[in-house]
C-alpha cells in the first residue's frame, strides 16, 4: 500500500501549507510563481474521485464537495486501487453548507441526473470569474448550466476512463487510458484556460486541452450514445453482438441514426470518425461494454434521457427518424421501472 503525504488540512477545505503547489509552479531561472488555482470537485465518484485524487497527490489544491456519507468514507483519505494496489491520498471535503469559495474552476464529475441537485451545492461558490467544467454525458447539461450561471463560466470538457466505485468507497481502475479534456468553446488559448491547463498538468493522467472541444464532445456523445444502445439493448459485450449473423448490421443501422440526429444538429461526424467508430463497435473479439450496461447490471439507476432520449427528442425536432433508439429507451425504461 502506498500512501502521500500532502499539506496539512483544517476545516473547509483551505489549506495550511501551499509550498507543494508554488514549487510545482516555479521554472528554472523565474522569479514569480503561477498563481495558485483553487479547484472544487462536485463528486468524488469513480470520475472525480480519480481526477482529483490524482491531483491531490500531486500537490495541487483541490476540494471535493460530497454528500454526508461519502465525507464519512473519505476521513481516513481517499483510495485510489490500480492493480490491486490501494494508494490513500489525504484529501480535502466540503459538505452541504459549509463555508468554502467562491472557487476558480468547478469540475462537475457527476451522473446527468444528480445536475439538478448539483446546481443549487455550488450557486454561492461560484464567483464572476470562476470556470465551471463539466464532463457529463451528453450535451444537454451545456444548455442547462448556460441558462442558469451564463454562457461565459461554462467550459466544454469531458473525460474518457474506465473506473469503478466499489462497496468500500475505494477508487478502482480498470482502463488503461486516464484522459481529461477541456477548452473554450471558440478555441481560444485564453489566459484562464492556460492557468487551468497548469493545474491540471503532470498529475498523473492525461490532461489535454482542446482547440476543438465542442466537435469533440458530439463525437464522444455519438460513441458513448451508440455503445450504450447496443450493449443495454442486446445485454452482451461488442465482440458477442459483433460475431452474430445480425449483429454488425443492426450496430451499422443504429450507427447511422445516431450520426443522422447529429448532423442535423450542424455537427456532421467526418469520414475518418464514422469509419473509426464502426470498426470499434462491429470487433468481433472487443469485450467492450459501456457505463451504462455496467451501471443496469448492478442495478443502479441510468442516464437514459440525457445519452438516449436526448438524442430522440433533437431527432424528432429536426425530421430524423429514430426508431432503433426508441426500442433502446423503451428498454431502458422498462429497466427502470424493474428497478
Amino acid at each position: 500500500m502506498l500512501q502521500f503525504a500532502i499539506p496539512t488540512l483544517v476545516p473547509g477545505g483551505a489549506r495550511r501549507n501551499r509550498d507543494a503547489a508554488h514549487i510545482a509552479g516555479r521554472g528554472e531561472g523565474c522569479d514569480t510563481l503561477r498563481r495558485i488555482m483553487r479547484l472544487l470537485i462536485v463528486g468524488a465518484g469513480s470520475v472525480g474521485g480519480y481526477f482529483g485524487g490524482r491531483l491531490a497527490a500531486a500537490g495541487r489544491d483541490v476540494t471535493f464537495l460530497v454528500r454526508a456519507r461519502r465525507a464519512e468514507q473519505l476521513a481516513q483519505g481517499l483510495t485510489l486501487r490500480t492493480k490491486g494496489e490501494d494508494t490513500i491520498v489525504p484529501v480535502s471535503v466540503i459538505v452541504g453548507a459549509d463555508q468554502a469559495g467562491p472557487f476558480d474552476a468547478i469540475l462537475l464529475a457527476i451522473k446527468a441526473y444528480q445536475l439538478a441537485a448539483a446546481i443549487d451545492d455550488i450557486r454561492d461558490r461560484v464567483s464572476a470569474d470562476t470556470m465551471i467544467v463539466p464532463v457529463l454525458n451528453g450535451m444537454q447539461h451545456i444548455d442547462t448550466l448556460r441558462t442558469r450561471f451564463g454562457a461565459q463560466r461554462v467550459i466544454g470538457g469531458f473525460a474518457q476512463i474506465v473506473t469503478s466505485l466499489d462497496e468500500e468507497g475505494r477508487i478502482v481502475d480498470q482502463g488503461a487510458f486516464h484522459d481529461l479534456v477541456y477548452g473554450e468553446w471558440d478555441g481560444t488559448r485564453s489566459k484562464r484556460i492556460l492557468e487551468l491547463d497548469e493545474h491540471l498538468q503532470g498529475a498523473g493522467f492525461s490532461a489535454r486541452l482542446s482547440a476543438h472541444i465542442e466537435r469533440e464532445m458530439w463525437e464522444k456523445w455519438a460513441f458513448l450514445s451508440s455503445m450504450a444502445a447496443i450493449t443495454c439493448l442486446m445485454h452482451a459485450d461488442v465482440g458477442q453482438v459483433a460475431r452474430t449473423a445480425a449483429g454488425p448490421r443492426f450496430v451499422q443501422s443504429l450507427f447511422a441514426e445516431v450520426s443522422a440526429v447529429i448532423a442535423a444538429e450542424g455537427q456532421p461526424l467526418s469520414q475518418a470518425f464514422r469509419e473509426r467508430t464502426l470498426s470499434l463497435l462491429t470487433d468481433r473479439v472487443s469485450t467492450l461494454t459501456s457505463s451504462m450496461f455496467r451501471d443496469m447490471k448492478a442495478g443502479r439507476p441510468v442516464e437514459a434521457d440525457q445519452i438516449i432520449g436526448d438524442l430522440i427528442a433533437r431527432g424528432s425536432a429536426k425530421g430524423v427518424a429514430t426508431p432503433l433508439l426508441y426500442s433502446v429507451l423503451a428498454r431502458l425504461e422498462v429497466y427502470a421501472q424493474q428497478r
